[in-house]
């Protein structure tokens, strides 16, 4: 688990993070979404040791990551996918962590399938893409076979092949009982992926629940109906209380409603429908709205 209990940090004036506390559980993909400059990337260099809380403290197993004699076996992360030397090969640069860690040669070339670089793993980090350094990040933060795994922006440079990579990896390394959090701004693929989520703007906790609850806590449930009467269903559903819109298309749509409950209605008044379906919120929507007044 990683641990975080009243974490803070000031760069002079600035305060980055502001009394920050949450735990990432194992066996889940934790979200870790805010805007820019609310303090997503300070507060990960932290947990990791590489910035120095002003109070509070992060801690991952139970004790600061720093105190681990072979870190890589311990925690792997992706940070930066720009910090790899760029005269040295994939290999020659996994290579060199292996060694550094106490990891078994072998792991090298087992994470260089594992991410996809077998055609690129000899050639000079200088000319990979975007998204053949992300992998390689990647790789890095699998080589120890660590329990905890944390990824800032992952997504970054990746094709459609290699997002859908991603994501099947992410689902499978919780599955498999590891600790992941992933710090991201592509919401539909933090929807798709996500257990549970962590939101912050300016430094402070915004929102720390399940997906399905922050996106239930958005309240209003909408349900969208066609039918060839249109207003004789519009006039049964408001004389049951329910607030009804008619758009252009006669399209009608129904809020605080289930589809059952339109679909029963409609069914005991003979109405026939040609459409009944549910809108279920984005977790776009529910973003803006906890940090619509926290962006920097």
């Amino acid at each position: 688990m990683i641990r975080l209990r009243g974490l803070t940090k000031r760069y002079g004036d600035v305060l980055a993070v502001d009394d920050l506390s949450f735990d990432v559980e194992p066996g889940l993909v934790t979200g870790f979404l805010g805007p820019n400059g609310a303090g997503k990337s300070t507060t990960m260099r932290m947990v990791l040791g590489l910035d120095r809380p002003t109070a509070g403290e992060a801690l991952v197993g139970g004790r600061p990551f720093a105190s681990y004699d072979a870190p890589l076996r311990e925690v792997g992360a992706l940070l930066d996918p720009g910090h790899a030397h760029p005269g040295r090969s994939g290999r020659q640069h996994l290579e060199v962590a292996a060694r550094t860690n106490g990891i078994a040669a072998h792991r090298v070339e087992e994470v260089i399938e594992q991410v996809g670089l077998e055609s690129a793993a000899r050639r000079r980090i200088k000319g990979y893409s975007l998204g053949m350094r992300q992998r390689l990040g990647i790789a890095s933060a699998l080589l120890g076979d660590p329990r905890v795994l944390l990824f800032d922006e992952p997504i970054n440079g990746l094709d459609l092949d290699g997002v859908r990579w991603i994501r099947d990896l992410l689902r499978r390394l919780a599955d498999d009982g590891r600790t992941v959090l992933v710090s991201s701004h592509l919401m539909s693929e933090v929807q798709q992926t996500a257990d549970r989520l962590v939101v912050i703007g300016q430094g402070r906790l915004l929102a720390d629940a399940t997906t399905d609850e922050i996106l239930d806590g958005l309240g209003t449930r909408r349900v969208v109906v066609r039918s060839p009467e249109p207003d004789a269903l519009a006039g049964c559903l408001r004389e049951q209380g329910l607030a009804v819109r008619m758009d252009a298309d006669k399209e009608l749509q129904v809020d605080d409603s289930t589809a059952q409950e339109v679909g029963e209605l409609a069914h005991s008044r003979r109405i026939p429908l040609h459409h009944l379906s549910e809108v279920r919120h984005s977790l776009e929507e529910a973003y803006l709205r906890l940090t619509g007044e926290e962006v920097a």
